[in-house]
């Protein structure tokens, strides 16, 4: 059973390590206390959202983190998932779908008007939870990026 809640700072060791395993899982180096420090100033200045899903143990599975972005087409709040991962032990055990419901949940309650993501064009699984929730692929506009 998973439980998804609300993390606050108090939840700062059990997240770090699992966006560590997050940002190796995208080819970075595994560096624990820049993971611990990113996530620090993100809830300190509550700059992101971020979703924690547990065992009735307490122990820590997986996490969404979410941020605020705005349509100036809606004119409204969109959430951007940005980061969705779930240990390697809790994989297959829908820790990643109750994540991303919940994630639905607060994009709803905080009056959004939709929620965007991206992966890598090679992530199937990912893709194939994305659809089977309902999100669909931009075939419309094209994404850029600008290292600066």
């Amino acid at each position: 059973m998973t439980t998804v809640r609300y993390a606050t700072l108090d939840d700062l060791d059990l997240i770090a390590p699992l966006f560590a395993d997050y940002r190796v899982f995208y080819e970075q180096a595994h560096d624990l206390p820049a993971a611990r420090a990113f996530i620090a100033e993100r809830l300190s200045l509550r700059e992101s959202v971020i979703l924690l899903g547990q065992d009735n143990a307490g122990a820590a599975l997986g996490f969404v983190q979410l941020y605020p972005v705005f349509s100036s087409i809606a004119a409204k709040r969109i959430w951007l998932l940005s980061d969705l991962f779930v240990s390697d032990a809790a994989r297959g055990q829908g820790v990643a779908r109750s994540l991303m419901n919940k994630a639905t949940q607060h994009a709803r309650d905080s009056g959004a008007a939709w929620l965007e993501l991206s992966t890598a064009h090679t992530n199937s699984k990912a893709q194939a939870l994305y659809e089977s929730l309902g999100y669909q692929l931009d075939t419309v506009y094209r994404y850029y990026s600008l290292g600066v």
